[in-house]
């Protein structure tokens, strides 16, 4: 009895002990959650551990350096100090940016879903600041059963938007919205290459004006009709132009296929005036308008030329939609000294590019333009390109429209007393070439040269006391047709 006893407390204390060893070993560790390649949608994307969505991160990180040009590197000294030609003027621009952007996809019942976001931060020269700059939101947009919600690229743009050949956003001629536009847009998919799409889009920026009115008041009631800003292609200083009503209607037919792509775009857009006099609600306003945008757009690709070779080719025609023609980041105002000038202090050319103008009183005219852009691509190597591109635009205000704009800039820069004819009807003409190299995958360095020239209508000279503004004299200028070279040299890295 007491041998059982005695073999049943030792049998217990073995197992406590065991126990107690057992309780001081490690738990097992849960299993790690990998993350997965997703084949689904081509190479980058990843698997978010825990969910079927796929996620892909890129951007780039760019240097850029211009010589000669304005707003930006490569932009032409069209305007303001560049413009004139002044010591104030920032003839050398620097430029960093860093870009990020992060595309999420996911499977469901009812097709792909997917979201878009893409942002810029970036510092030029003459920022606020030693270590300031900008941030931007270039594109934020949801995709599902065909429909676009948010910011994205216009739906009348073409692929290449305002570069065919080109590496800044200044060649004018045609729409480039590569920064995005609000929009809600449905795109159909009939197969073999061939979609049709009809957008709603947000008119604030891209297709209004930049900086100034897209609309002008040429008698100046309530605005500062002042020579200066007459001369800077600004028209009167106040805005007339009215908020957004109803958005831009746009539609899209386009063909993708193996040889190229072929493109035809259409836009309608309403016009609207604030009061003949902004600052009085009482003072009436001129009855709202339609107008009009359509483009043209062919791209061929492999040509007998060398691997990878293209041309990329668009043409527009506006009517009361200027911005579709003298589009991007491009300003809508153009003027241009040279010391080309006969019994004058200085020559000028001036050009405006608005939607159409207006007298108080009175109903608005619009303008029409037209825009022809494109690029030949050449692959030397793998290593080496360049590119051939150019564009022409043209701006007509028509003869009531240019009558009421004359009227007014006669008024502004000495009256009776200037001697000078002509309409504002202008045009643009520009070439360039690019040559890139690229010594390593995803990383290029990129020089271009641009040239620019504006064929302005006025001839003759302004009175003899006339103030253009900024640190220019007070004196008389002649109207003249002024040209400008731009360069810019890019260095750019993408993941």
């Amino acid at each position: 009895m007491n041998f059982v006893k005695g073999l049943m407390l030792g049998s217990t204390a073995v197992l406590m002990a065991t126990s107690a060893q057992a309780a001081d070993l490690p738990l097992k560790a849960k299993a790690v959650e990998y993350v997965k390649v997703c084949s689904l949608y081509g190479a980058g994307f990843y698997y978010i551990p825990g969910t079927d969505t796929c996620i892909k991160l890129g951007g780039y990180v760019r240097a850029e350096y211009g010589h000669n040009t304005s707003s930006m590197t490569n932009s032409p000294a069209w305007n303001g100090n560049s413009g004139q030609r002044n010591r104030l003027a920032n003839s050398t621009m620097y430029r960093t940016r860093a870009d990020l952007n992060i595309d999420t996809r996911t499977a469901t019942e009812y097709g792909v879903v997917r979201t878009f976001f893409d942002s810029v931060f970036t510092w030029t020269t003459g920022s606020d600041s030693v270590a300031g700059g900008n941030i931007g939101v270039y594109y934020a947009f949801i995709q599902f059963a065909g429909f676009t919600f948010g910011k994205a690229v216009s739906q009348f743009s073409t692929p290449w938007n305002g570069s065919p050949g080109n590496i800044t956003s200044n060649l004018l001629g045609g729409d480039d919205t590569s920064t995005g536009i609000n929009q809600v847009s449905y795109t159909a998919e009939f197969g073999n290459g061939l979609s049709a799409s009809v957008s709603l889009e947000d008119q604030s920026g891209y297709r209004q004006s930049q900086g100034v009115s897209s609309v002008f008041n040429t008698t100046g009631l309530g605005g500062t009709n002042t020579a200066a800003t007459w001369l800077s292609g600004a028209g009167v200083g106040t805005s007339y132009v009215a908020g957004t009503q109803i958005p831009d209607i746009v539609g899209k037919i386009r063909l993708d296929q193996a040889w190229g792509l072929f493109q035809v775009s259409a836009a309608a857009h309403q016009i609207r005036a604030s009061y003949y006099n902004p600052s009085q609600e009482i003072s009436g306003h001129p009855d709202d308008k339609w107008g009009f945008a359509v483009l043209a757009a062919l791209s061929l690709k492999n040509l007998p030329t060398g691997k990878g070779d293209t041309i990329n080719f668009d043409a527009t025609y506006a009517d009361g939609a200027i911005r579709y023609v003298i589009g991007g980041t491009s300003p809508n105002n153009f003027s241009m000294y040279g010391n080309n000038a006969a019994g004058a202090y200085q020559s000028i050319a001036i050009g405006s590019a608005v939607d159409g103008v207006f007298a108080t009183g009175g109903q608005i005219h619009t303008t029409k333009a037209w825009g022809i852009r494109g690029s030949f691509n050449h692959n030397w190597s793998p290593n080496w390109a360049t590119s051939v591109f150019g564009a022409y635009s043209s701006v007509d205000f028509g003869g009531a429209g240019g009558a009421l704009y004359t009227t007014g800039l006669r008024a502004a820069v000495g009256g009776a007393a200037s001697a000078f004819s002509g309409n504002p009807n202008f045009n643009i003409a520009q070439i360039g070439t690019r040559t890139a190299w690229t010594p390593v995958k995803n990383l290029t360095f990129s020089g271009e040269l641009l040239y620019t020239m504006i064929d302005q209508n006025y001839s003759g000279v302004t009175g003899p006391a006339v103030n253009p503004g900024s640190v220019k004299p007070t004196s008389r200028y002649e109207f003249k047709d002024q040209n400008t070279w731009s360069g810019a040299v890019r260095v750019q890295r993408t993941f």
